[in-house]
């Protein structure tokens, strides 16, 4: 009997699970066709695999003869007469009154009673590029994207989340005024599911595994947008067919764009 697990990607263990796209040609560890409606790609793309480069450094300015110098500047509507810069002598020591207490050379009061802001989780700064678009949620809705092992082994991966992460889906509503827009739906845009490991319904488990997730987040529905000739090999949105199989209903029936809906 074949073992299952499904797992979150949310770090770079996870995204080291993604299984391959059947068509060598696509790669879902680097696809931001959702993610991005105009320039989107769901091409293989090597370099996007790579860590990404850390900012370059503030370039070092102590050289420069005409940049300001450090420390206070004269201001003479200082009504105590402040020196110059680097004056010394009395005035030039004293520091002014704050009238409204809020001097940057305080330290912060410890207060007890104050809510105190936990940090969500996160990836690294130079994580790869597709997985920084999967973790923007992190801290807030969670994860965007699972993985299906069968037997130890990754073989197949969805893509879902909150309408607001993937604008090419929100383009595909705006097609259509009579889709509820409120509240706004959830929407899964990619699942997909290995050659070797097909005819297993591993697919449809994974997508109904991800309905009673969204369900337990809070929403109350989920889209899709199926591509209804599509190559199996090219497209991970699958077809209405596939959708219906996973209780969704033909929201729209469109030749090219159709939407299906599952309430929760």
């Amino acid at each position: 009997m074949t073992s299952v697990r499904i797992l979150d990607v949310t770090d770079e263990a996870g995204f080291g699970r993604i299984p391959p796209c059947a068509d060598p040609g696509f790669d879902h560890r680097t696809c931001d066709f959702w993610e991005d409606d105009r320039r989107g790609s769901k091409a293989a793309r090597l370099a996007w695999l790579e860590p990404v480069a850390p900012p370059a450094p503030e370039p070092d300015r102590s050289a420069n003869p005409f940049a300001p110098t450090s420390g206070p500047a004269f201001n003479p509507f200082d009504p105590r007469g402040g020196s110059a810069v680097g004056g010394s002598g009395a005035a030039g020591a004293e520091r002014s009154f704050n009238l409204f207490g809020d001097d940057d050379d305080d330290e912060a009061i410890d207060n007890p009673f104050a809510p105190r802001r936990e940090r969500g989780p996160a990836v690294a700064a130079d994580a790869p590029r597709k997985l920084q678009l999967l973790a923007r949620g992190l801290s807030i809705f969670g994860s965007y994207a699972k993985v299906l092992e069968a037997d130890g082994e990754p073989a197949a991966w969805c893509q879902f989340g909150p309408l607001s992460a993937y604008p090419r889906a929100q383009r595909v509503r705006e097609l259509y005024p009579k889709l509820p827009s409120s509240p706004l739906p959830a929407v899964i845009t990619c699942i997909a599911t290995t050659k070797a490991a097909r005819r297993n319904g591993f697919a449809k488990q994974l997508v109904l595994a991800v309905v009673d997730d969204l369900a337990g987040r809070g929403f109350s529905a989920v889209e899709a947008y199926p591509e209804p000739h599509a190559d199996p090999d090219a497209t991970s949105a699958a077809t209405p067919a596939f959708w219906s199989t996973c209780g969704f209903d033909l929201a729209i029936d469109d030749e090219r764009f159709p939407v299906v809906r599952r309430e929760l």
